[in-house]
């Protein structure tokens, strides 16, 4: 055969839709007032209550082809309040509030500020996470996987960043949260429109979770993670609660068993921690790492 009846296996055999969608724009013909534009180019049509569907499944494709791109694989899960603040930054914010005269705000970031120290515990996690896995190989690497968010989810995707590793952040949008932290690897920076969808990328790579003190979202987020472990519905993984004292008080699992709600080896599924190095530990153990 001659060259002009010969194909290359890689040409496209469809029209790029970047080029159409270019070459609409170049003829001055704005999408939003074309009545017969294309389909994925219509927001008004993709946000009606019968495409929920598609904005699902481009939610679950968008960033599980991204983390396969960067060879993402195996994380651990870091949950943990939005509110923490480091020990530099709650001091120099209580700082500010008193020389507004803002008592009510001093007071507020005083109270916070107790528990700035577990924000340096989950850097100093995230940075041992980061480190153990710059010399290992693709397939054995773990990255640190956070809601993307402030506090706690800064803290661990700042040791990560710290350590030489790249982190994920899965965050949600919400009116009032904030821009992804800066430590996140920004190509592997995502948003969310459904917590479902959300949470469902936190487990599907999910290696272990580390849970720090936080409030509702932490909790949902821990909740499910037991949920799905307890009726084998995911794998068994390392469910690491950091911080004894407050995670005793909040929840009294071995209550539970006691009234028999859950069974005794429900309670064995949660391994208490107060130290980096310890919930590090844990994990490496469990997968005899």
């Amino acid at each position: 055969m001659d060259n002009h009846s010969t194909h290359d296996l890689h040409d496209k055999r469809l029209a790029d839709a970047w080029a159409t969608l270019q070459a609409h724009s170049d003829k001055g013909l704005p999408l939003h007032t074309d009545p017969s534009r294309l389909a994925f180019a219509d927001p008004e049509f993709l946000l009606r209550r019968e495409t929920r569907g598609l904005r699902m499944q481009l939610e679950l494709m968008k960033p599980d082809l991204e983390m396969r791109a960067h060879g993402i694989e195996n994380t651990v899960v870091v949950f943990g309040s939005a509110r923490f603040r480091s020990e530099e930054e709650s001091g120099a914010l209580i700082a500010q509030a008193e020389a507004a005269g803002d008592s009510v705000a001093a007071d507020r970031w005083r109270k916070l500020a107790r528990s700035s120290h577990y924000y340096e515990k989950a850097r100093a996690f995230g940075k041992m996470v980061a480190q153990y896995s710059n010399d290992r190989e693709p397939q054995d690497k773990l990255f640190v996987c956070t809601g993307g968010g402030p506090g706690i989810m800064q803290a661990a995707n700042r040791g990560a960043y710290e350590g030489g590793g790249l982190s994920v952040g899965l965050a949600i949008a919400l009116p009032m949260e904030e821009e992804a932290n800066p430590y996140v690897t920004p190509a592997l920076s995502f948003k969310f429109h459904y917590f479902a969808i959300r949470k469902m990328h936190f487990m599907m790579r999910a290696k272990a979770l580390v849970a720090f003190p936080g409030g509702f979202g932490t909790l949902d987020e821990l909740f499910e993670v037991i949920t799905l472990v307890q009726t084998k519905k995911a794998k068994p993984v390392p469910i690491v609660l950091f911080g004894s004292d407050y995670w005793k008080q909040l929840i009294n699992f071995e209550f539970l068993a006691e009234e028999g709600v859950i069974s005794p080896n429900d309670v064995k599924l949660i391994e208490y921690v107060d130290a980096p190095q310890d919930a590090w530990a844990y994990i490496k153990t469990f997968y005899k790492l």
